[in-house]
């Protein structure tokens, strides 16, 4: 199971959720209420230490869309300043 989704269960109580929940589908039309996403966010950042900010979350509305942003944030926090040296 994927961390977003895990967060899920998590947050929602029910693992049928996270189960029932496509990739690509858009977790608000899911049924996933506001508060919810508001607090998957907040786990995100704790558990990452990644900010999530109000532009990032205007992009992120499936649990692909969360998954991508972690593994880029983690790309980009991983290569530090040697990206730049390869530039």
């Amino acid at each position: 199971m994927s961390a977003i989704r895990t967060m899920l269960v998590e947050l929602t109580g029910t693992p049928e959720f996270a189960d029932a929940v496509g990739d690509d589908d858009d977790l608000s039309a899911s049924g996933i209420d506001s508060g919810d996403l508001v607090r998957l966010v907040l786990l995100i950042e704790q558990r990452t230490g990644q900010e999530v900010t109000a532009q990032d979350m205007e992009n992120l509305s499936s649990i692909a869309d969360y998954e991508r942003f972690l593994a880029e944030r983690g790309a980009a926090a991983g290569t530090g300043s040697a990206a730049g040296e390869a530039s």
